[in-house]
């Protein structure tokens, strides 16, 4: 079996919720994809009157062949969405849970 393109797959995912911003949100939207580096994140920013406007409600990095969610405020899920296009749940790492909390879900505990 012919292994994803993560880096690929990862950038869709991304792109799918860069779209989903509300039409009267005040804030620009912004994809980061650092492939070198392979990190990429969907930012939002701006200002609303007097208040900056700065979340970062997905990151996702791949280290080790393997997909590191560093930071996921999505309702659906991106491990769940990921493992829905076909990405092994040993594939996926949940970064942002603590080691020793990792080894209890049904994704990989590194």
């Amino acid at each position: 079996m012919e292994k994803l393109d993560y880096r690929q797959l990862i950038k869709e995912l991304l792109k799918q919720h860069a779209k989903q911003q509300a039409k009267n949100d005040p804030s620009e939207t912004e994809l980061i994809f650092a492939p070198e580096s392979d990190r990429y994140l969907l930012v939002y920013l701006g200002w609303h009157g007097e208040k900056r406007i700065y979340a970062c409600p997905i990151h996702i990095d791949i280290k080790d062949e393997k997909i590191w969610i560093q930071r996921d405020f999505t309702e659906a899920g991106i491990a769940q969405q990921l493992v829905e296009q076909g990405v092994p749940k040993s594939d996926i790492v949940l970064g942002f849970r603590s080691p020793f909390v990792r080894q209890f879900s049904e994704y990989a505990a590194i």
